[in-house]
């Protein structure tokens, strides 16, 4: 096996949270420890989009999907990082021609987003027509290192225009220590079950 990159963020409870809102912050608790006799136990609460993660069109189409509609081996395969560090504010069409993207692909983008363990008010993120140009193709997976695939847009077109094309949409990526280029992905989410997206461990495997 090739190198393993973990591209997941550690859950804890000061961690990056969607806008830093105090609510969207999980909470991790001990329920019973060892000093009381008894085996060391914990409870987590948190939001299904804490750290990385995945969306169901659900999250942004009312009756649509739910989580559990996503097959795993739609987010088990070959993929692509693609460098877009030196993308200032959003991912547009223009950005994504140069990759030459294929129908079927699963792509990672690379941003500034990656070298922050803080929330960015000014994340980098997918526009509109960088969406419809990923879907008109047909790509499998559109993953990104921010908490959020877009934002800034009135009705959400990034998540809607993905989401109706069938493209699944991972949230929440680490990607500072890899280098762009093709590696076998593994993203892992939860195992739940109607629900709009679930939590999940992110792994590279490279050559």
């Amino acid at each position: 096996m090739g190198k393993l990159y973990d591209i997941s963020m550690t859950i804890e409870e000061s961690m990056q949270v969607w806008e830093n809102i105090k609510s969207k912050r999980p909470q991790i608790t001990n329920e019973q420890n060892h000093d009381q006799g008894k085996p060391h136990e914990s409870r987590l609460s948190l939001n299904l989009h804490t750290g990385t993660h995945v969306d169901a069109p659900l999250h942004m189409i009312a009756g649509a999907e739910t989580i559990d509609s996503i097959p795993p081996e739609r987010l088990v395969g070959p993929c692509r990082v693609l460098d877009l560090t030196h993308v200032a504010d959003s991912i547009g069409m223009d950005d994504l021609a140069p990759f030459a993207v294929q129908k079927g692909e699963r792509l990672l983008f690379k941003t500034r987003n990656s070298f922050s363990e803080s929330f960015l008010d000014d994340f980098v993120f997918l526009r509109e027509d960088g969406a419809r140009y990923l879907a008109d193709i047909g790509v499998a997976v559109a993953a990104t290192d921010a908490l959020g695939i877009e934002r800034a847009q009135p009705g959400f077109p990034t998540h809607r225009t993905l989401m109706k094309a069938g493209v699944v949409i991972v949230e929440g990526l680490r990607l500072k220590d890899v280098p762009p280029g093709n590696y076998w992905l593994v993203v892992a989410p939860l195992k739940l079950t109607g629900v709009e997206a679930a939590p999940a461990r992110a792994f590279l495997v490279g050559s």
